[in-house]
This record gives C-alpha cells, sequence and structure tokens, in this order.
C-alpha cells in the first residue's frame, strides 16, 4: 500500500465515524461494557448492517473519546492492502493521533492474517475491539492465533425492546396492564413480526431495496466472492428455498437429489456458507447420540423475519412460521444453547435449551392455541416431553393466547409473544 492512499483513509474514515449518527443505544453496549476493562480483544461478530460500526461508535463515545485508532477495511482501495501493510498503517495513525493504547477495527476478516498482528500488538498490552460478518473465518483464525485471549459477542437485529425505542415509544412494564397500552404494543408488536429489526430498513421506512441489496451483497461478496463458487443457481435457489420456509425441517440427502448436486457435501458447504454470513441458522435435534443429531432433519431459520419477508416467497401462513423465527432469534439473543425435540411418540417440541449438560427448559410456539384440536395437539407434546426430559414446568408462547395449565403436577404457562419479549 502506498502510505499517501493509508493517510488519506485514515482520515477520511476517522473523520467519518465521528461525524456518523450514534443511532438507538443498543442494548450491547452495556452487555459489553465490563469485557472493554479485560486485557482480552473484543470480536463483534454479526450479519452486514446490523450495526456493527454504529455499536463500535458507541463503545468510543461512551468509554474511550479520543482515545483510540480507528480503521474500517471493507474499502474498496484496501484492495491491495496485506498483513505487511499494518505496521505502516500503525505509523500514520502515530503520526496523526499519536500513541494510543486501543485500536477499533471494522471488518477485519478482509485482510488474510489480521490475528498475527493482533497477537503481536496484544503481547505489547494493546486492546482491540474488532468486528466481522463471516463467523467461520474469524473462528479459524481466532482459535490459531488467540486462543483464549478474545470474546466474541454476536450483534443481532434489533429486539423488540429496541424497536419500541427505535419507534419512541416510551415503554413502562406496567403498561401490560392497561388496556389501551396494551393494544398499543399489540399493534407495534405486529409491525415487528413482519418487519424484523434490520435498523437502516427502519429507519428508512421498510425500503425494501435495502435488504434486496444486503442479501444481493451476502450471496455475491461474501460468499460466492470468498469461496469462489461457480454454480451460483444452486446457491442462489438453495438460500431461496431456506428463506421461504424458515422453521421448516431440512434434509441434506433429500435437498441434494432436489438440486441434482451429485453430492450432499455441496449442499453442506453452501449451507455452512450462508450459515457463516449469519444470514440463516440450523437447529440441531436434541440427542445424546452426536451420530443421531447428524443424521436426523435439521431446522432452518433466518436472522431477521423482514430480510425472509422480503426476500421469500409469500404464503399466507407465514405469520406462524415467523413467530416461530422470531423465538428463536431471541432466544439466541439472550444466549441460548438450543435444540429441537422429538419425543418417542414422535411429536416435536420446537425448542429445547440446554444449560450445563441438561435441557432446563422446553418451549412450544403455536400461533393460535384456540382451535381445540391445535390445543390438545400442543399441550401433549409438552407433556409428553416434560415427562421424558423430567421436567416440572413448560411454555407455550403464542400470538395473543395467555392462561396457566396445571395438570398430573406439572404446569404448563401460555403466554403471548409480545409480552414475553418484555418482561
Amino acid at each position: 500500500m502506498e502510505k499517501t492512499t493509508l493517510k488519506t483513509l485514515v482520515l477520511e474514515q476517522r473523520e467519518n465515524i465521528i461525524a456518523k449518527d450514534k443511532g438507538l443505544k443498543r442494548d450491547s453496549l452495556s452487555e459489553v461494557a465490563p469485557n472493554l476493562k479485560l486485557p482480552h480483544c473484543l470480536i463483534i461478530a454479526g450479519i452486514r448492517r446490523v450495526g456493527k460500526s454504529t455499536l463500535l461508535l458507541q463503545i468510543i463515545d461512551s468509554y474511550f473519546g479520543e482515545d483510540f485508532y480507528y480503521f474500517n477495511f471493507e474499502d474498496e482501495r484496501l484492495v491491495n492492502f496485506n498483513i505487511e501493510d499494518f505496521n505502516l498503517l500503525y505509523e500514520v495513525m502515530i503520526e496523526f493521533y499519536g500513541e494510543k493504547k486501543t485500536f477499533f477495527f471494522d471488518e477485519i476478516q478482509n485482510i488474510k492474517g489480521w490475528e498475527t498482528f493482533v497477537r503481536r500488538m496484544m503481547d505489547k498490552n494493546y486492546k482491540f475491539v474488532l468486528t466481522g460478518s463471516n463467523a467461520t473465518l474469524l473462528s479459524r483464525e481466532l482459535g490459531t492465533k488467540l486462543t483464549g485471549r478474545y470474546i466474541l459477542s454476536t450483534l443481532y437485529p434489533f429486539s423488540f425492546k429496541e424497536f419500541l425505542k427505535f419507534k419512541e415509544y416510551s415503554l413502562d412494564k406496567k403498561d401490560l396492564l392497561i388496556t389501551e397500552k396494551k393494544v398499543k404494543i399489540k399493534k407495534q408488536f405486529d409491525e415487528y413480526l413482519k418487519r424484523g429489526g434490520m435498523p437502516e430498513y427502519l429507519k428508512y421506512n421498510f425500503n425494501t431495496e435495502i435488504l434486496q441489496r444486503l442479501y444481493e451483497d451476502i450471496i455475491y461478496r461474501d460468499i460466492a466472492a470468498r469461496y469462489g463458487i461457480k454454480d451460483m443457481k444452486t446457491l442462489r435457489e438453495l438460500a431461496l428455498y431456506y428463506l421461504t420456509n424458515i422453521t421448516g425441517e431440512i434434509s441434506y440427502n433429500k435437498l441434494k437429489n432436489t438440486y441434482k448436486t451429485g453430492s450432499v457435501n455441496t449442499i453442506k458447504n453452501y449451507t455452512e456458507y450462508l450459515e457463516n454470513s449469519f444470514l440463516v441458522d440450523i437447529l440441531n435435534i436434541f440427542s445424546y447420540s452426536i451420530k443421531q443429531q447428524a443424521i436426523a432433519p435439521k431446522k432452518v431459520f433466518c436472522i431477521d423475519n423482514g430480510i425472509a419477508d422480503c426476500i421469500s416467497f409469500a404464503f399466507s401462513d407465514n405469520m406462524g412460521r415467523y413467530l416461530e423465527n422470531l423465538v428463536y432469534i431471541e432466544l439466541k439473543r439472550r444466549g441460548e444453547t438450543l435444540y429441537y425435540y422429538r419425543t418417542k411418540n414422535n411429536n416435536t417440541v420446537d425448542f429445547a435449551v440446554k444449560r450445563g449438560n441438561k435441557i432446563s427448559e422446553i418451549i412450544q410456539v403455536c400461533f393460535d392455541i384456540g382451535n381445540e384440536k391445535t390445543r390438545e395437539r400442543e399441550i401433549k407434546s409438552l407433556d409428553q416431553a416434560m415427562e421424558e426430559l423430567e421436567l416440572n414446568e413448560g411454555l407455550i408462547i403464542t400470538y395473543e393466547n395467555e392462561e396457566i395449565i396445571k395438570m398430573n403436577g406439572k404446569s404448563i404457562k401460555i403466554m403471548p409473544a409480545y409480552k414475553w419479549l418484555i418482561v
């Protein structure tokens, strides 16, 4: 890299990050704050345009003032930047801003070998806060050079609480007890259920081009270009299938036959690439047998309902799928380890939450449990799972139904999603 080019970029980017709208204060800000005092490298990962740079700005503004270096590697002028250029970049930063102890790097995974520079500087007691949009590259590089010296935090789209703040709705949990205010919360939830929580999409009044462009960037830049994909037709069709069938069960073998790839590994690899870009998430069945987990059907989820709604083929019954997808993402946002569960009678429970070495909570999602046949089926599945997993409590999340059922010494709570999201 030419030093003059780096000087231009360093000056431009620092001005841009300082002038940037600080946006809605993210809940993650308080969550990552304790880690800023540790010597470990803090990694903030997540899908493109989810607000990682904004969170970096909020961290800088809240805790560092002028005492930082900043650089964004998502810039086409850095096409020739390589690991040898890190020292030159550091030299430019010292020339402009003097000696600082904290580096903020955006989209660091774009530079091969970045972890070597970070490790060397960490050995000299420098602090790093990094962002990235590719899970596998980050994990591979972190595992080789930074083992035990980093903390990884995933940033998700807006939670419902953040969505309400964005909409300038002042939330008080007592509002759930007041009919008029509860109606307003439910109206906001209806929008959140369908539109999701991608910040720019909400900011610019649900302009679908924003999410469509995001989707194309992921497919072509994050996956096709990075992994050298030649069979774009299969990649695009598989991604579209997943987004159209969120919460559905998938079989790699069946998908191999559907798309005639010749090898199941092609489907597995493409799925892994989609996962690594944070576009989709794959959920395994719960089993103490690793082999059973591997061969059983899996369930597919999307990182955001708004993305699924904009990209997929819309169906009239999608709201039930959106509700389950929303619950899944919220559980992941809360840091839960998740599986789905199948009883000995072959009934399915949507989510089994594993804490420690056992399942400690099971959750069923049902849009409307008012129908007697549906009610009986959902309660029976949950009751069987509770019996097999030796649990006394279960949860059914619905669109608006609410009650507590006592049976056989067990308790099943039925709770509307909008309430579950904010209590």
